[in-house]
């Protein structure tokens, strides 16, 4: 039987399908081919959480090769670049579209904004794609070298993406996976901007069944080769994960509270005391007296805990003596006429003591503070979380150790997104915990994107992450980017769980990027080698 289905898919001739489609791109030119490469990266787009059509992309990017294969010319790196622009347009208009959604919360100071945002924020992105394809057609061939160097220069554009400007490593190709556990384990070896060299080349493989000519190349070991790296992804992804559950730190019973108190009501005078007396409550649900941690989620309190003696003293009536809370706050600092914000995690004892504190470092630019305020603000533009100028950054990411608690890292919302940034240089943590508040990210896919991340973020470290949202998703992952136990978006109530422990610190966490860039190197070497070797030898 097997060996007639065998058969049978080998008398099957794609290669007219696939010559004709590849034909219609290429006859397409102006507006039709901007509106064709945009529709693409579209359709690619949902790949992402929380659809995970991680097959789209084995349409749309070898779609896109073809496209760039029919500009010629002296100045073909041109088209390409236009061709790959209005596709990572398309690309980033829909996996990040939630953005807008920040813009509404406070409709009357920053609705105007967002047709400029639909706009200049994904069409910026883009450039990125559009800088990588103009570069790589430069060195364009006709064979399958071609697709080695769009992999690499892609992957390139992405790690630039990530860290200029304060980077936005948001989406990256090889999130398409995280939501297949057994898929991103290799991110323990080489990050995730290693898997997401893996998962370009094997998308963009099935291109080189036509050469740049849209002629049939004759090739058999191009979607072979993608489906053995899809192959080794899994068998590697199986072999590291146990069948077992981790186990847990003894003596930390943790409380994760998610009181989905919606953004726009967060704030509002009359609904403070509302807000508040909803935190508490929750908190002191059934079974609060064996809990040993209560986390709350980032700006928690609805007004300045720190300042207020009375409300330390509100968390001394409502904590046992024997536990701890890890809350977000908003912190101030007055230094004569200066007063200073800062986006903070305050660890609060039972006793109502302040034990540890620390400064969100990363900040989120347009929405924390405002890149060159005093020239934007003239012009009506404010930063999202409203106020002048925008909170002050901490020194950066720390490792904290109170007494009962496990060290951990603490991370605020955003930061948790920049792999290799999540711990202190030599202090490794036993846990990290993150706060958020995904309201800003809309009703479905940013919030769940966000939760791919922080699974991807665990693996790559091999840390457990115990993680409180106002709303979004709250969740406990262990170290191996499972999640044991989570509230849903849009519900309100608790999460109690043990804390899973600590792995073996992973190969990544050692050496960082460097594996992804020894890759980075060699498949661009074997691109140019294989595409000058093309060329002299047509």
């Amino acid at each position: 039987m097997a060996s007639t289905v065998l058969d049978g898919l080998r008398k099957i001739d794609v290669s007219p399908a696939l010559i004709g489609a590849a034909a219609w791109l290429r006859s397409l030119s102006g507006w039709r081919r901007l509106l064709a490469a945009a529709g693409l990266g579209a359709v690619a787009a949902l790949a992402y959480a929380p659809f995970y059509f991680w097959p789209l992309l084995f349409v749309a990017f070898p779609a896109l090769v073809w496209m760039i294969d029919a500009a010629q010319g002296p100045r073909a790196w041109r088209g390409a670049a236009l061709t790959a622009w209005a596709f990572g347009t398309g690309y980033f208009f829909v996996g990040l579209h939630w953005v807008g959604f920040a813009f509404v919360v406070d409709a009357d100071r920053h609705a105007w904004l967002l047709p400029f945002v639909a706009v200049l924020f994904p069409g910026g992105l883009a450039l990125f794609f559009a800088a990588a394809a103009a570069l790589v057609r430069l060195c364009w061939s006709n064979g399958p070298a071609r697709i080695a160097l769009l992999a690499s220069g892609l992957a390139a554009a992405e790690w630039l993406r990530g860290h200029i400007l304060t980077g936005f490593p948001w989406n990256l190709p090889g999130y398409t996976w995280s939501g297949f556990d057994v898929m991103f384990q290799t991110v323990s070896l080489y990050g995730i901007y290693g898997l997401s060299l893996v998962t370009l080349a094997a998308v963009l493989l099935p291109a080189a069944l036509l050469n740049a000519d849209g002629r049939w190349a004759g090739l058999r070991w191009p979607p072979l080769a993608a489906l053995g790296l899809l192959v080794c992804l899994f068998a590697f992804g199986w072999i590291r994960l146990p069948a077992e559950p981790v186990a847990t730190v003894e003596g930390v019973a943790l409380r994760i509270v998610q009181p989905n108190v919606p953004q726009a009501e967060k704030w509002v005078p009359g609904l403070l005391e509302r807000n508040w007396h909803g935190l508490i409550e929750l908190t002191r649900r059934p079974g609060f007296e064996s809990r040993t941690h209560v986390i709350w989620p980032e700006a928690a309190p609805p007004f300045l805990l720190l300042a207020e003696p009375a409300g330390l003293e509100v968390m001394a009536q409502v904590l046992p003596d024997t536990s701890t809370l890890l809350t977000g706050v908003v912190r101030i600092e007055q230094e004569g006429d200066l007063r200073r914000f800062f986006n903070s995690m305050a660890a609060i004892s039972g006793k109502g003591q302040v034990l540890a504190v620390y400064d969100k470092a990363h900040l989120v630019p347009f929405g924390e503070y405002l890149p060159l305020y005093q020239l934007l603000e003239p012009l009506g533009i404010t930063k999202l979380t409203g106020g002048s100028g925008g909170y002050t950054p901490g020194t950066g990411v720390r490792t904290l150790s109170i007494p009962g608690t496990p060290s951990f890292s603490p991370l605020i919302c955003y930061e948790l997104i920049f792999p290799g940034a999540v711990v202190e240089p030599g202090k490794r943590p036993q846990w990290l915990v993150t706060m958020t508040d995904d309201s800003w990210f809309g009703p479905w896919t940013g919030p769940y994107q966000h939760l791919g991340i922080a699974k991807v973020r665990a693996a790559e470290e091999g840390l457990p992450i115990v993680r409180a949202a106002n709303t979004g998703v709250s969740a406990v992952i262990d170290p191996f980017g499972r999640v044991t136990v989570s509230l849903g978006l849009d519900e309100s109530g608790v999460v109690d769980s043990p804390l899973p422990g600590r792995i073996a610190t992973t190969l990544y966490a050692f050496v960082g990027d460097a594996i992804f860039s020894i890759m980075l190197i060699a498949l661009t070497c074997a691109g140019l080698f294989f595409s000058r070797s093309a060329k002299e030898g047509s």
